[in-house]
Parts: C-alpha cells; sequence; structure tokens
C-alpha cells in the first residue's frame, strides 16, 4: 500500500475492544476508522466514546471499505473464526484478541485463509512484549539456565460471581474453557515462549466457586517437555484476592521468578555484568495485571502489539507474534482439555 497510515476497524464493542481503539488511537501511523457493532445504542456510545466515524452493523459493510486496512477482532473467543476470514478473505490485515481460536483446527483455518490471501495475522499476547519478559527470554536463549529441570506456571486470580453473568464467559462454545483458556492462556503463552512446548500433559479440571458456569474455575496440568524436563500449570478464578502471575523456570546453571512482568529472582551459577542491576531494578508495571479485576490492565501492551503491526505491514515483515505463534498456546491449552476430559495423558 502507497498511503502511509493504516485504516484500522474493531469488531466488538465489549471491555477489551476498549483497549483496542485506545491503543489504535494512541499508534502513530493507524488510525481508527470504524467500530461494528449488533446493537446500534452499545455500538453509538462506543463510537462517540472513541471518536470513531464510522459505525456499521455488519462486518460486511466495515470490510468492504477501501480506507479500512485492518479488522481487530475482538468478539468472544469462539466467534473469531468468522469476521477474521470474512476480514482476510477481502484483502485486510487481523489483528485477533487472545486466543486467536478456542481450537487449533479452527486457528488453522485462520492461518491458511491469510497464507492464501496474503495478509498478516497478529495474536494478541501483550506479555511477551514487557521489558521483564523479553530479559526472561533472552536469558534462555542464550543457554544461561543450563537444562531445564523444571518450567511451570501459576495464574491464581479472582473472579466475582458477576463477571460470569455475562452469558458467554465460563462456556465451551464461545469462551472455550474458563480459567485456563480465558484469564491463564497469557501465563501458558509466556510458559511455551521461553521453554518451548511439552510433548505431553495431564491434567485436572474442577468448579471449587464458580460452579454455575460449565467449564473450569481452577485447572492444574503435569507438563512433561521433549528433553525431559518437567512442569506445572496452575490456573484459577476462584481464589482471593488474586495474585500476581508467577513463571517459574529453574535449571542446573540459574534459575529465574517473573512475577506478571517484574523479575523477582535472579540467580545464576555464572555471574554476569549485569545480574545485579536486574536484580535491583525498579518493577515496571506499565502492562498492569488482572490478578484481581479484568480491568487492571493497561493499553500499554495493546499499543506496543499494534505499533508492532503497523510497522510490519510497512516493512512487509511477519508480526512479532502471527498466527502460528498465536497457535501453540491454544494448543496447549486444547491438549490440557482433552486430558482433564478423557481422563488420559495428552500429546499437545
Amino acid at each position: 500500500m502507497t498511503n502511509p497510515t493504516l485504516g484500522f476497524a474493531v469488531i466488538g464493542t465489549g471491555m477489551i475492544a476498549g483497549y483496542h481503539a485506545q491503543a489504535i488511537a494512541q499508534t502513530p501511523g493507524a488510525r481508527l476508522v470504524g467500530v461494528v457493532s449488533r446493537s446500534p445504542g452499545k455500538g453509538r456510545a462506543f463510537a462517540d466514546q472513541h471518536h470513531i466515524p464510522v459505525l456499521t452493523a455488519t462486518v460486511e459493510e466495515m470490510i468492504a471499505r477501501p480506507d479500512v486496512h485492518v479488522v481487530n477482532v475482538t468478539t468472544p473467543s469462539g466467534a473469531h473464526l468468522a469476521p477474521a476470514l470474512a476480514a482476510i478473505k477481502a484483502g485486510k490485515h487481523v489483528m485477533i484478541e487472545k486466543p486467536l481460536e478456542i481450537t487449533p483446527d479452527r486457528v488453522d483455518q485462520i492461518t491458511a485463509a491469510a497464507d492464501a490471501a496474503g495478509v498478516k495475522v497478529a495474536a494478541i499476547f501483550q506479555g511477551r512484549f514487557g521489558a521483564g519478559a523479553q530479559r526472561v527470554k533472552s536469558a534462555v536463549a542464550s543457554g544461561r539456565l543450563g537444562r531445564l529441570v523444571l518450567a511451570s506456571a501459576y495464574v491464581k486470580w479472582h473472579r466475582t460471581t458477576e463477571y460470569y453473568k455475562t452469558a458467554w464467559k465460563g462456556t465451551w462454545d464461545l469462551d472455550g474453557g474458563g480459567a485456563l483458556m480465558n484469564q491463564a492462556i497469557h501465563g501458558v503463552d509466556l510458559l511455551q515462549w521461553f521453554a518451548g512446548l511439552p510433548a505431553e500433559v495431564s491434567a485436572r479440571i474442577a468448579r471449587r466457586v464458580h460452579t454455575g458456569i460449565q467449564a473450569d474455575d481452577t485447572t492444574v496440568a503435569t507438563l512433561l517437555y521433549p528433553d525431559g524436563a518437567l512442569g506445572t500449570i496452575e490456573a484459577s478464578t476462584a481464589l482471593w484476592p488474586g495474585w500476581s502471575r508467577r513463571i517459574e523456570l529453574c535449571g542446573e546453571r540459574g534459575s529465574i521468578c517473573l512475577e506478571d512482568d517484574h523479575i523477582a529472582r535472579w540467580d545464576f551459577a555464572t555471574p554476569a555484568p549485569e545480574d545485579d542491576a536486574i536484580r535491583h531494578a525498579k518493577c515496571d508495571d506499565a502492562l498492569g495485571s488482572g490478578a484481581g479485576v479484568p480491568g487492571g490492565i493497561s493499553i500499554a501492551g495493546h499499543l506496543r502489539q499494534i505499533g508492532d503491526l503497523v510497522e510490519a505491514v510497512r516493512d512487509n515483515r511477519p508480526p512479532a507474534i502471527d498466527g502460528r505463534e498465536g497457535r501453540k498456546a491454544v494448543a496447549l491449552v486444547h491438549a490440557i482439555y482433552e486430558s482433564a476430559k478423557s481422563g488420559q495423558p495428552m500429546k499437545v
């Protein structure tokens, strides 16, 4: 394209759509053109709040516009496929809120369509853009931990009963699951980004407090990695008051603990010059945390990801987290749920 500014449209007007709208408005090289809502009243209120010039009732109307180049899909998770495929068919790039979809097969349909159309797919996993996460990734990639022994993620959060009164929350068809798929998937993505995908999982799920939902409010899984390392994933929305998400990576030559985006432990057998500064660095809470309330995150992560997509289109490169990267966390969550349902270990 020759236009240096990308026109964005948001599909959906739920809570997370507001984060997309704010981030787009603040991203150089991006312009928020329109929003799609099936509810005229809700759509008009959203458009007015975010100063969006175009409101349509259908995806088809919006993607027919030549000034829309990127479509941000912020509908419930199990309703990502249809608008994503429609936008891709119309030649639009797509940015999809986590998870890309609720099964690996549906994700594969999106990536295959994007490949055929020559457009880009960006998956929202803003945790990877934190300074702490980037530092952890670099340490693991450089081999500072040696052979990993244990690699685990803990997402012990709180959600109210009122939170689950939204009809699609905690359902299999539209939420794709419960605490694991909706809340913990950010931690799942970071864990697999650092340590790689496990080869096999064994899991159990429960409804300990939010007994009225279909899916899990609590999940525990054990992980077996291809090289023999072990790990666990614990996820819940049934706890008070909600703790920081924690990723633990423990190896023969070093161990790291990342709490939200803060490096809480940074211990290595062989010191490096930067270690003391990293240990004593002030906590960067720019990304915020959803541990206690859904709205506890900031727009900083979305701002970074949308900026990356603008640059990816301009430079004709893949986004930092493309469709195939976004698929990995979905595949791991899907395998955990299948293990819990079958009572058997599952390959990832």
